[in-house]
């Protein structure tokens, strides 16, 4: 009996240890689960029903009756799909250059936005106020004082066309440059860079307003990311004689490399759902036109459709290459 007994005093406190290791893990999970309780409920019951409301829509189409006091949705299957793609002779031109666009912006914010969120990061008199002027375009580019720069941007672009300024959107356009292609090529006429690389340098800069009014969340999520990495880790590196430029490729960037993940993602998610897309505006458009109800949803499902893709590509992409510090 007793030798039973020392058995059982000898295995209890490794069982109760397990036993609470367990429990812990339970309780971050439901405090995890109550976290996101709001959005989740918010999503089942709200917002699931509008999304299948509007899947209903983009394969049907609306019939009015008693004179356009009421309607019906008769069933058209794939054919506003079709017409979205195939007979809308703008559509694909626009989603098109849309994506185009996507791919010259997104290299360019995140670079940008880590760029400065490197310089932010020093020790400088000052710093705070620096952090918070490149954080002011993210607020004016919100809600009404957006609507009113767009609206004075208009504006601008009318008068200048009524003066005679430009007689055509491409001279107005070239008036607006900043730089031209020829102003790149010629300064890289030396450094043996193709025709390519200065054009889309070009239109880096001259899309720089845009791109520094979508970079101030990105900068913020870096700067994060960046005070996270221990200063032992640095004075390590500085005792070695390693250099700022070797200290940032082997350790900075692949400890930020989650960050990158995450700002690739918002940032494509959110050139996709900007007010001043172009995909966004031309399926208002449509939406407005009588009679095109149900095929201003297909296009909108299109391009639903595309920005999961683009998503699920980029984060299998750029998961390769994530380094995740381990905190054991």
């Amino acid at each position: 009996m007793n030798k039973e007994a020392d058995v059982k005093l000898v295995q209890s406190p490794a069982k109760k240890k397990r036993r609470k290791v367990h429990s812990l893990e339970k309780k971050t999970a439901r405090g995890g689960y109550l976290f996101t309780l709001p959005f989740i409920l918010g999503f089942v019951i709200i917002y699931l029903p509008v999304v299948f409301e509007s899947f209903l829509y983009s394969v049907t189409t609306i019939e009015r009756i008693n004179a356009g006091e009421s309607y019906q949705l008769v069933w058209a299957g794939l054919a506003n799909y079709r017409e979205a793609l195939f007979s809308d002779p703008n559509y694909s031109q626009i989603l098109t250059a849309g994506l185009r666009q996507l791919v010259l912006d997104v290299p360019a914010i995140l670079i940008f936005s880590l760029f400065i969120a490197v310089l932010l990061n020093q020790k400088m008199v000052g710093r705070a106020a620096f952090r918070a002027i490149f954080f002011v375009p993210v607020i004016l580019s919100t809600g009404l004082i957006s609507q009113i720069d767009y609206s004075n941007t208009s504006l601008m672009t009318y008068m200048s066309d009524s003066e005679g300024i430009g007689t055509n959107a491409a001279q107005s356009t070239s008036v607006a440059e900043i730089v031209s292609a020829m102003d790149i090529e010629y300064l890289f006429s030396n450094m043996k860079i193709g025709g390519g690389m200065a054009k889309y340098v070009s239109s880096i800069l001259n899309n720089i307003y845009n791109i520094v009014n979508r970079s101030g969340v990105q900068m913020l999520i870096f700067l994060a990311g960046l005070q996270s990495i221990s200063p032992a880790i640095y004075e390590s590196c500085n005792v070695e004689g390693a250099s700022a430029w070797e200290t940032f490729w082997k350790i900075t960037f692949p400890m930020i490399s989650p960050m990158i993940l995450v700002n690739f993602i918002y940032t494509i998610i959110d050139a996709f759902t900007s007010s001043t897309n172009t995909v966004m505006s031309y399926i208002n458009q449509v939406y407005g036109e009588a009679g095109k109800d149900t095929l201003s949803v297909a296009m909108a499902w299109i391009y639903f459709a595309i920005v999961i893709v683009a998503v699920v590509l980029a984060a299998a992409l750029m998961s390769a290459f994530v380094f995740y510090q381990r905190r054991d």
